[in-house]
């Protein structure tokens, strides 16, 4: 075992029994970098990376690679997941001098940190044309013996480039809709009519875009912008990238991580909570402008995942799962493998020919196998489910009414997942992360508010309890990033605490339990002082005290999760509505302005941030509910909305407690007040009303877009 084998990160534990000496990032490496005299090698992956596995097998567990590596070179291993900013940094120089990027990353750096080299995968040795990694390693290795100042010369461009992209001057901002305009433009031309998302394959969910056209749509009344994202999610819901074998109570479900095809059919097998976490709000808010009982069922099977599966016993959630599993047939690891079906399986699984034929004809299942998109070859003779039929057009097939249809394919379900769960699982990466805790906390709160489903509640409560007992530091005032196996370690990044005080402020909302909020705003205040530049406005990644990374950078792109800034914007000005304290405001102002270049030249990179422009330009509403709330009254009033799509509306209960907090004289007490609640848009008020009815037609005049249709 090497030192990893002191480690807590799954992803280093996975690489302790390599030959190679890895160090973890850490003065220790840096250190021994110096005084051998030697360059470094940095490897960055993740635990449930699948190319980071197999560049283990070929060269990390290869005596002679390791001889070389352990030779020439101090090799460092770094948790992508636990170092976001540290990838952050290396992955804009590997980007920016190779055009792609992406995991495993390999970076070679001089002692002093520095990069001269990288890229991600590399084979063993040359192959297809592509250079091998023992010949990169021989190369670099007679480089920095024999002509040193050729590599001196190649770190020099990481720190001018470096220094550009930290150089977020302020600048003038577009017009409000001329960059929502341009964002939804750029959208509507990549996307894809006939299988939803956006660019061919590849295809990822991205769930921020999604966020983005629902509140185009709100804001326009733009049809197009909400059609193009509930085309999306529904065929997304039918495709393999979803796991359709979901029982509740028991788990499955959820979806992985992207699609290798066009048609959402062929996914890449990993399920991570963050993608699951964002899904699971988008179908709620498509449920919430649709109607749609289909999205509906699809956040309940995205819940019933998390709580079944990625739950643990203290009440945080796990991180991932990973897309290679043992394959029972060939006794080898392959992606997958655990969810992959033969015809001939699935009708022995099934045991009634009527059964297999009806989840057969609806889930796409064939003989020969139903993978179109295998450039491996790995799926040979196998299926991926994939709804290709719908339960009414299965009715009509077999003769028989939907509910007949309905009830044999949930009979089935149960029978593949049972003898599915018999199978070797996925290896599960446990760590709990404070960031994507925070985002399920958000989509969990949410979930209890549309759906009124007490369990989502609680849920979200004991996970709120878990990190504020085990992943915050009340002596340093600090919270933590990572948890697992007893232990609390890894200064938070400002994504940590933008998600967190996100999911508190969700929280609150849905239990208005002010305790919560007080919480919000101290952590609000620490972001404050830690990350915010207050010279330009925005959000460094990076605490001003924490070396763990060369140069602080501040997050200007949001992708598979959104950006710390533009969540940060959006916390400040909801903030800012519930307390009335307009250094809030201001801060997320300062912080909009610090991107405003990048909103004016590709806006569609800060998708969030738009929405947050959003609701710091066009109108804030603030809904006041007063009375004692757990009546059927108050019931009746938070219902009404939560059933509707209010992105630019925040709800509050009023309190003594909430008055103290706003420093206002304190309300009555709340049950000598009847159930009411009062509707304030840009600081004007309406009068309280206590029918749900009238509350329904000022909500129902709000809702009219305020600007033409441009669709």
């Amino acid at each position: 075992m090497n030192r990893l084998a002191n480690e807590k990160s799954p992803y280093l534990l996975q690489h302790a029994s390599n030959p190679v000496e890895w160090f973890a990032w850490g003065e220790e490496a840096f250190a021994q970098a110096a005084a051998a005299d030697l360059p470094i090698f940095l490897s960055v992956g993740y635990a449930t990376c699948h190319w980071c596995h197999v560049m283990e097998r070929e060269s990390f567990e290869n005596e002679e690679i390791a001889a070389l590596l352990n030779r020439h070179f101090i090799a460092i291993k770094v948790d992508r997941e636990e170092l976001p900013d540290l990838d952050r940094l290396y992955m804009n120089y590997v980007q920016s001098t190779t055009g792609s990027g992406g995991w495993p990353m390999s970076v070679w750096l001089t002692p002093d940190r520095k990069p001269f080299y990288g890229g991600t995968y590399f084979p063993p040795h040359d192959r297809y044309g592509i250079t091998g990694f023992t010949t990169i390693l021989n190369s670099i290795a007679h480089l920095w013996h024999n002509d040193r100042e050729k590599i001196i010369n190649a770190s020099r461009g990481f720190i001018h480039a470096v220094d550009e992209l930290s150089q977020l001057r302020p600048a003038a901002l577009p017009s409000d809709d001329e960059a929502q305009q341009r964002c939804f433009e750029w959208l509507a031309a990549t996307y894809d009519s006939q299988y939803g998302g956006f660019g061919g394959a590849p295809k990822f969910p991205r769930p921020v875009l999604l966020n983005f056209l629902f509140n185009h749509s709100y804001h326009t009344g733009t049809t197009q912008s909400l059609d193009m994202t509930l085309h999306t999610l529904r065929q997304m819901a039918n495709g393999g990238i979803h796991d359709h074998l979901g029982v509740v109570g028991k788990g499955g479900g959820g979806f992985a991580r992207y699609a290798t095809d066009a048609r959402w059919h062929v996914p890449h097998f990993e399920k991570m909570l963050y993608d699951n976490a964002q899904l699971a709000i988008s179908y709620l808010e498509a449920f919430q402008c649709s109607g749609d009982a289909l999205y509906k069922r699809v956040a309940e099977d995205i819940f019933n995942y998390v709580l079944c599966d990625m739950t643990s016993p203290e009440g945080g959630f796990y991180s991932a799962e990973d897309a290679d599993s043992l394959d029972a047939a060939s006794g080898v690891k392959k992606e997958g493998a655990f969810y992959l079906w033969s015809a001939e399986e699935m009708r022995h699984t099934l045991g009634d020919d009527r059964l297999a034929a009806i989840f057969s004809f609806t889930y796409g299942v064939t003989e020969e196998g139903n993978v179109q998109h295998d450039p491996h070859g790995e799926f040979i003779g196998k299926n991926i489910l994939m709804q290709q039929a719908s339960v009414e057009e299965a009715a009509v097939h077999f003769g028989v009414n939907v509910a007949e249809i309905t009830a044999a394919l949930d009979e089935a379900r149960i029978r593949l997942y049972d003898v599915r769960s018999k199978r070797a699982r996925p290896f599960l990466d446990d760590k709990i992360l404070t960031a994507w805790n925070g985002l399920m906390i958000s989509a969990l709160a949410k979930g209890y508010r549309v759906l009124h489903h007490g369990p989502y509640l609680e849920a979200a409560k004991k996970a709120v309890a878990f990190i504020l007992e085990k992943l915050y530091d009340p002596e340093q005032g600090r919270l933590l990033r990572r948890y697992r196996d007893c232990n609390a370690a890894i200064v938070g990044k400002a994504e940590d605490y933008a998600f967190f005080v996100q999911a508190l402020l969700d929280f609150y909302e849905a239990s208005f339990d002010v305790a919560y909020l007080q919480k919000t705003i101290e952590l609000m205040e620490l972001q404050n002082s830690l990350f915010y530049d207050n010279t330009q406005g925005g959000y460094f990644s990076t605490a001003f005290d924490d070396n763990t990374v060369p140069m602080r950078l501040k997050e200007n792109y949001d992708g598979a999760e959104p950006s710390a800034n533009s969540i940060s914007v959006l916390n400040l000005l909801r903030l800012a509505e519930i307390t009335g304290n307009q250094k809030f405001a201001r801060q997320a102002e300062e912080s909009i302005a610090c991107f405003a270049a990048i909103l004016v030249e590709s806006p569609q990179a800060l998708p969030q941030l738009l929405v947050a422009l959003n609701v710091a330009r066009k109108r804030r509403c603030r809904i006041t509910f007063a009375g004692e709330l757990h009546t059927p009254a108050m019931a009746a009033l938070c219902a009404l909305v939560d059933a509707r799509y209010l992105p630019d509306t925040i709800t509050i209960h009023a309190s003594k407690a909430l008055s103290l907090l706003q420093h206002l004289p304190a309300m009555p007490e709340p049950e000598v007040v009847r159930p009411q609640a009062m509707l304030c848009i840009n600081n004007t008020c309406h009068l309280p009303v206590q029918e749900p009815a009238r509350l329904a037609e000022m909500l129902d005049k709000m809702q009219q877009p305020r600007s033409p249709n441009m669709a």
